[in-house]
């Protein structure tokens, strides 16, 4: 039997929780308490998770209604409960160090490794629970409540990016396809051009934070603690969860559809509706939620809650041994990555000169430079941008086309994950772009006598035909990082042994296309002086 009968009596209680508790849930409140630390910042610039400046209050408020409110289910003494706790710490211990490795090429804000902490911190808080709550200790249930109140910590850290960029563009083909439907049964003309909406007067384009990604997530999030905090019946939470991102992406479809009509009435959509009719759209689908669960059920009287004693306790089950040798493990690797990290390359010095490094007039080549560069700075959180395109005829009569763009962030202005997430990947599809097939997807742009580190290499063609070669790279505390390919374990571990665990460094993303193949650009004097200047921030 693995759960015992609720209705035992229960040891005499003394009136305070015995002390391995205490220790057990101090160490467990230190480690929420440094994943928050850590994601701190990422919630503060990301606005899709800007929910988790609550996590720590719901956590906290779900396992109060566990104890009070939530099914009264104690694991019995057995080999079951033991063995969870252990597999569960030997995940979390598992995952921190490949968390660790990662951390040593991309970073430790970077998506993937906020993931695996998040998988690390799921370990031990349910090897906790495990110990919490056996019958010996009855301190904290072992429901659906309580499993919520873990499980939410996973939808407080940053999608890994090719997954954020997959679902991003999957929801904004799906917005802006929907509004031009509506917008055709409405007699209103409009056409489509990626996700950029043309109508008669101005152009709408479905953005990244209007693809509904942002209120996809938190609503889920929301969703989970409705069902848990107010729902009993399991039907009920699945439905609640269920129906969570569906009403998301139905009120953000009814938002962009507002916005382009009123852009249709010659409104000025950005600025106050923008922001408002977002803010809205978030706030009502929270009431809605929450209003859908006071009808799916009403919370129940308040029961009695259990008390620990510190006799039975002192039995020490299985599981709280595990937990403290997992901790050890983990504390060991802590200081493993304290002890390795290094200062980051070159702190502290002067913001480089991007200009300085694209010719503003290079001999036979016509320069433009974009005016409008500044208006994504919100967006890319710098403002420290440049590109320029270069033009000029080839050779054989048609148009030589070279543009290079160049974004600089100081030391801990951005997360890695962050400016990882601007790719072109991720952004030109929905100006129109159409990705094509590449036989090599990462290449080093041979230059004689230059070594150049290996880009991302990408082919897009737009609706008139137009091709662009385009190849970039993410340099992050002076060296490109590769964070779409699958890693090598062995691979990582060297690069962590030679370079430590290097504290926040700079970061650039550059971005080099063309209307030709790269063995068209390769004997330019003009390419070669600008891969020697990019060489020295890390090419």
């Amino acid at each position: 039997m693995i759960f015992s009968d609720a209705s035992r009596a229960l040891p005499p209680a003394t009136g305070r929780l015995p002390g391995p508790v205490l220790r057990l849930l101090a160490a467990l409140g230190t480690l929420v308490a440094g994943y928050c630390v850590l994601l701190w910042g990422e919630w503060r610039a990301n606005p899709d998770l800007s929910h988790g400046f609550f996590a720590p209050v719901i956590f906290l408020l779900l396992l109060r209604e566990s104890r009070r409110q939530g099914t009264r289910r104690w694991l019995a003494p057995g080999p079951a409960p033991a063995a969870a706790a252990l597999l569960a710490l030997l995940a979390g211990v598992g995952l921190f160090g490949l968390a660790g490795i990662f951390a040593a090429s991309l970073g430790w804000t970077h998506a993937v490794v906020c993931v695996l902490l998040a998988g690390t911190l799921g370990g031990f808080l349910f090897s906790g629970l495990l110990v919490l709550a056996d019958e010996r200790v009855r301190v904290l249930p072992f429901n659906w409540v309580s499993l919520t109140a873990i499980f939410l910590w996973l939808l407080v850290a940053p999608l890994p990016d090719g997954t954020y960029a997959r679902v991003t563009l999957s929801l904004q083909g799906w917005v802006t396809g929907g509004v031009l439907e509506t917008l055709h049964f409405l007699g209103i003309p409009a056409r489509q051009h990626g996700n950029i909406i043309e109508l008669a007067s101005t152009s709408v384009g479905v953005e990244e934070a209007c693809s509904g990604i942002r209120s996809l997530i938190s609503c889920l999030y929301a969703g989970c603690f409705f069902a848990a905090w107010q729902v009993r019946r399991p039907a009920g939470r699945a439905v609640l969860i269920v129906a969570a991102p569906l009403l998301a992406l139905g009120m953000n479809f009814l938002r962009s559809l507002t916005l382009t009509l009123l852009a249709n009435r010659g409104t000025d959509i950005m600025g106050f509706w923008h922001d408002a009719t977002g803010f809205a759209i978030l706030g009502v689908t929270a009431l809605l939620l929450a209003g859908l669960a006071i009808l799916l059920e009403s919370r129940p009287a308040t029961l009695p809650v259990a008390a620990a004693s510190a006799a039975a306790v002192e039995q020490s089950p299985p599981a709280l041994r595990f937990f403290w040798a997992g901790s050890v493990a983990f504390a060991g690797l802590a200081a493993f990555y304290a002890f390795s990290l290094r200062p980051a390359a070159d702190a502290g010095r002067p913001t480089p000169d991007l200009a300085a490094m694209l010719p503003a007039a290079p001999a036979g080549w016509e320069v433009r430079t974009p005016a409008d560069l500044y208006q994504f700075a919100d967006i890319l959180q710098t403002s420290h941008l440049m590109e320029r395109t270069y033009l000029r005829r080839a050779a054989d009569g048609g148009l030589l086309q070279f543009t290079v763009y160049v974004a600089y962030w100081p030391p801990g202005r951005a997360s890695v994950s962050r400016v990882a997430s601007h790719t072109p990947d991720a952004c030109w599809p929905g100006s129109g772009w159409t990705a094509q097939p590449t036989p090599v997807p990462t290449e080093a742009p041979a230059l004689a006598g230059l070594k150049i580190a290996p880009g991302e290499h990408r082919l897009f063609i737009n609706g008139a035909g137009f091709p662009q070669h385009v190849w970039f790279w993410h340099v992050h505390d002076g060296r490109v990082i590769t964070y779409r390919d699958p890693y090598s374990i062995p691979a990582l571990f060297q690069i962590a042994l030679q370079y430590g665990f290097r504290r926040q460094g700079d970061q650039f993303f550059v971005r080099v296309s063309s209307n030709r193949p790269w063995p068209e650009l390769a004997d330019e004097p003009l390419v070669r002086e600008i891969f020697v200047n990019l060489s020295r921030i890390g090419l």
